[in-house]
């Protein structure tokens, strides 16, 4: 692997330790309500989200985990979407494959879905850790915004939510090696059957152009399969795509930053 340059190094946020007895400890007594793993595509958040929900569980609290990304709702879009439901293993998980694909999901669908998922799990004793990289869906929640009005959010007078005291974890890993996980995981997935996957949704009716809104994998192999792109064309473009993806993320998270929100950084 290329060396890592100081530029990239001096990029990055600095990595913390996080004291899980005292988060435990934050937790019960109400001071946090709401755990949050957020993060760029590839950097290990569901890893990472349940290995906390277990470390949660040795401190007696037991844990579920509910997912932030806006495709992996759809049911059927399992490769493209990178879902690896075996990762959560006895870790119950939410707001994964409640929507059929084709269909329309937005920001107030999600919220919607978070508050139901958030209260039941709050309900029962149990501690929600907020897991995802669609950093819209994330600040909507924690920020409390109610998408039910009619004006912009950042003009005077608009109703806000009630938001849970949430405690920010990111997964840290440097921009070299995100790229070439990213690759690694495209290649993985083009293998695992990916291109058949998004065959067979065509095959059941999901229109080309809602494919490509979906964007990245979807667009990039619906395209592929019109005879608009070569088998290497695909790959390239894909993984730039994804690449330029994952750096987004990082600036809308790194805004948050900027915005006054504490993001506590872990290497995983």
């Amino acid at each position: 692997m290329p060396k890592i340059s100081k530029a990239i190094l001096a990029e990055l946020p600095q990595p913390e330790r996080i004291d899980i007895p005292a988060l435990a400890s934050d937790l019960r007594s109400g001071a946090v309500e709401l755990l949050c793993v957020l993060g760029p595509t590839a950097s290990g958040k569901t890893k990472y989200s349940v290995r906390l929900a277990r470390m949660l569980a040795e401190e007696g609290l037991e844990a579920e985990i509910i997912s932030a990304d806006s495709r992996q709702v759809y049911r059927g879009m399992d490769i493209g979407t990178g879902k690896d439901l075996e990762e959560y293993q006895e870790i119950p998980y939410r707001l994964i494959d409640i929507r059929e694909a084709g269909t329309q999901y937005n920001v107030y669908d999600f919220c919607r879905d978070f508050s139901e998922a958030y209260e039941d799990i709050r309900s029962r004793g149990r501690v929600p850790i907020l897991c995802g990289g669609t950093g819209l869906y994330i600040n909507a929640v924690t920020a409390g915004y109610d998408f039910r009005s009619s004006k912009p959010l950042s003009e005077p007078g608009v109703k806000h939510q009630q938001a849970p005291r949430t405690f920010f974890i990111g997964t840290l890993v440097d921009r070299e090696t995100r790229n070439a996980r990213i690759d690694a995981r495209l290649r993985a997935r083009l293998q695992e059957g990916m291109v058949d996957e998004i065959r067979g949704l065509l095959e059941r009716g999901v229109p080309a152009e809602t494919l490509i809104a979906y964007g990245l994998e979807y667009k990039f192999v619906t395209l592929y399969l019109q005879g608009e792109l070569s088998e290497q064309e695909l790959f390239d473009k894909l993984s730039t795509a994804i690449h330029q993806f994952a750096k987004r993320q990082m600036t809308w998270f790194r805004g948050m930053e900027r915005s006054g929100v504490q993001i506590h950084w872990v290497e995983v």
